[in-house]
Order: C-alpha cells, then sequence, then structure tokens
C-alpha cells in the first residue's frame, strides 16, 4: 500500500520559512517523479513544483519561481519543499503526490496534506 506523508506545515509570518517534507513507502520512490501542489479556501488544486526521480531535474509554477525549491533524498525516501519569502497567498493545504511521470502533473498517488498558513 502506497502512503506518502507530508509534515512541516504550521503558522508562519509573512516573509518567514517553512520546509515541508513527504515521507514515501510502499512504491519504488527514485522511479517515481514527485511533485507539491496546494489548494486555497475556495480555490482549485494548483501545481507548485516537480523534481525527477533522480533529483536531477526541476521545474516550478511561476508562483514559486526563485522563492520555493524542490529536493529529495531517495535513501530516506523522502521529498522536501523549501519555501521561503512567504507571502499572505501562499496560505493553502500543499500535497505532495508521485507523478506517472516527470513530463506530466499527472498524479498516480496523493498525500493527505499539511496546512500552511502566512500570517500578514
Amino acid at each position: 500500500q502506497v502512503q506518502l506523508a507530508e509534515s512541516g506545515g504550521g503558522l508562519v509570518q509573512t516573509g518567514g520559512s517553512l520546509r515541508l517534507s513527504c515521507a514515501a513507502s510502499g512504491l519504488t520512490f527514485s522511479s517515481y517523479a514527485m511533485a507539491w501542489f496546494r489548494q486555497a479556501p475556495g480555490k482549485e488544486r494548483e501545481f507548485v513544483g516537480r523534481i525527477s526521480g533522480g533529483g536531477s531535474m526541476t521545474y516550478y509554477a511561476d508562483s514559486g519561481k526563485g522563492r520555493f525549491t524542490i529536493s529529495r533524498d531517495n535513501a530516506k525516501n523522502t521529498v522536501y519543499l523549501q519555501m521561503n519569502s512567504l507571502k499572505p497567498e501562499d496560505t493553502a493545504v500543499y500535497y505532495c503526490a508521485a507523478l506517472v511521470s516527470y513530463s506530466t502533473n499527472k498524479a498516480q498517488y496523493w498525500g493527505q496534506g499539511t496546512q500552511v498558513t502566512v500570517s500578514s
């Protein structure tokens, strides 16, 4: 059974930083591109960024470019989202996902999400 468990969310002030983690089990982790998505209240889930299985390639949505960094540790079956210079509009539930492939944002597996709240 595949499980993706996010952690690291919380309340942070504008301009602050958070690092989210997503621990995976039940899959060959290094074979999967991984991604982060987010969903703000009343809005659709949106893509944040993705990383290839080996970690050499990343791609970010415009909303996070220059502020967000995705990395992974395949020895720990964990993917990370480092978020800096946070803004109130970054407030959302953040989800990690194992992608069908690096070239698509289609998720094969989803985590349960972790809440990030940025206060102004």
